[in-house]
């Protein structure tokens, strides 16, 4: 007999106790790893979800402010700069960066303004899938553009101008017909005509030039600055800004998921924790005489204190193995009664398997101190007597 069979032994003695304590416990790793899974799967699908409706960064160009007065009279700012940006290549350094994979749309816009049956009026051309993609929240009557030089009129400019849906309105040299009337949003896009990126800059004659982009990126993988700072490396003359309420609004509603799992997770493992640590205390009252007897045979107190821990850790191994696998397996079935199961990424780790071993391993330890101290502390002669 040695501190290692000496556990083994006497879980075969009470396989019934042994393995009441290992279910219990199994059943916290089960719930702690199906919980990790399935709320980092709904927070990435929340997250892409949210990229619905709205960028949180903003790629626009340098442009300096300067305050022109003259003779005591103030004559407004003007800005000073290049006003328009290389559209190709600057969506294409935004795709370049080492996070673009953390990018889930890029939109590029151009912005004029033209005159229409006496009112001025702006006009926006966008990419529509990228458009979309970053406003799935429109809902518009009559058809969104599927050819050139069709365009969406915004409720507030459609009012204003009298368009409805089949309307040709004139920009430049050539006619737009207008498809659908964009429904109230309480945005800029109210006032506006859209239409296709590449029809308006045609139109306009200046092919490949855009004004801003909007991009949106997914960051519960990493933080939005890193983002910013890797579009800023790639576009150096550019100015790129977070929007930080959209950002914040994001991230909490992501981690917020997170977060509660978290804290659910610890009050199960701390539970499982506690009643690995009175089982065994009660396990340490049972067995004094065994203990005496052990200590009769020359047994240290650290020879006992350490088979006891030795036989948490068994348990601790035993649970983190088998709860690691029911919970891998029961993620699949929780994401599939939500309906997210198609959003799922999850691959059975080996490394966080080892890994939840070892934590769980470490706890069940850690829960078996003070029973086995207390197993330690227990003179020979006393349990002697009691035989």
């Amino acid at each position: 007999m040695n501190i290692l069979t000496i556990p083994l032994r006497n879980s075969r003695r009470k396989p019934w106790r042994t393995g009441l304590l290992a279910l219990v416990f199994t059943l916290g790793v089960m719930s702690v790893v199906s919980l990790d899974d399935v709320s980092r799967v709904i927070g990435d699908s929340l997250e892409k979800k949210l990229t619905a409706y709205g960028a949180n960064i903003l790629v626009a160009p340098k442009v300096e402010t300067l305050a022109v007065s003259y003779g005591g009279f103030t004559l407004g700012a003007m800005n000073m700069g290049e006003h328009s940006l290389p559209g190709a290549e600057t969506v294409e350094a935004i795709r370049s960066i080492g996070l673009k994979d953390r990018i889930a749309a890029i939109a590029p816009k151009f912005i004029t303004s033209t005159v229409i049956r006496d009112h001025r009026v702006g006009v926006v051309g966008v990419h529509w899938q990228e458009e979309l993609g970053i406003k799935s929240y429109w809902a518009i009557d009559g058809a969104y553009p599927e050819a050139e030089r069709q365009m969406l009129a915004g409720s507030v400019a459609a009012a204003r101008l009298g368009l409805g849906i089949g309307d040709v309105v004139r920009l430049g040299p050539d006619a737009y017909t207008v498809t659908g009337i964009l429904h109230q949003t309480g945005g800029d896009d109210d006032k506006m005509l859209i239409t296709d990126l590449a029809s308006l800059q045609q139109t306009m004659g200046t092919p490949d030039r855009i004004h801003f982009v909007e991009v949106s990126a997914l960051c519960s993988g990493c933080p939005i600055e890193d983002i910013v700072a890797q579009i800023r490396e790639a576009l150096p003359d550019m100015r790129v800004n977070a929007l930080q309420s959209v950002v914040k609004q994001r991230m909490y509603s992501v981690t917020f998921v997170k977060d509660l799992a978290m804290i659910v997770s610890l009050v199960i493992l701390l539970t499982a924790s506690a009643m690995v640590g009175v089982s065994m205390l009660s396990a340490v009252n049972e067995r004094k005489k065994e203990i005496g007897i052990l200590r009769s045979l020359g047994y240290a107190r650290g020879q006992v204190f350490a088979i006891f821990c030795v036989e948490a850790f068994f348990i601790g191994v035993l649970a983190g193995a088998a709860g690691y696998v029911a919970g891998y397996a029961v993620s699949f079935r929780i994401l599939d009664v939500l309906d997210v199961a198609a959003d799922a990424d999850i691959a059975f780790d080996w490394l966080r398997y080892g890994g939840v071993c070892a934590v769980m391993a470490g706890l069940s330890v850690t829960a078996a101190l003070i029973p086995a101290w207390k197993a330690a502390k227990v003179e020979p002669s006393e349990a002697l007597l009691s035989l």
